[in-house]
């Protein structure tokens, strides 16, 4: 289950339980509503209650993000697990994005909105 709030330029997703590919369309049509108004957002990813994702997320969350490269400022990912703070790198050779990890939500807010 996946909780989207937009302010302004600011897109927060929050990763409850398991994430779906259900799950990652809403993502995507939400973000792409908001790219057709506002251009360029900023991504705060909240995955710290997450507790796995399906191996068609991995696939279509790769494909959307070669398609936007461009279209992303900032993209902070909430998350203390090993795991996906690497693929939170790794994604950062498919986006032409500042992406930073953090461990505070707080601390990754304050650094969406310095920009």
């Amino acid at each position: 289950m996946i909780s989207i709030a937009t302010q302004g330029k600011l897109v927060s997703v929050s990763v409850i339980g398991e994430f779906t590919l259900a799950d990652y369309k809403e993502f995507e049509n939400h973000v792409l509503y908001e790219l057709k108004f506002q251009g360029g957002v900023n991504l705060l990813l909240d995955l710290r209650d997450m507790i796995g994702y399906t191996l068609d997320v991995a696939w279509e969350e790769i494909r959307f993000s070669r398609q936007h490269r461009y279209d992303f400022r900032r993209i902070a990912v909430v998350t203390s697990d090993e795991w996906m703070i690497w693929l939170a790198w790794l994604n950062r050779l498919f986006v032409d994005a500042e992406v930073q990890v953090f461990d505070d939500p707080g601390v990754a807010m304050d650094w969406l909105q310095t920009d």
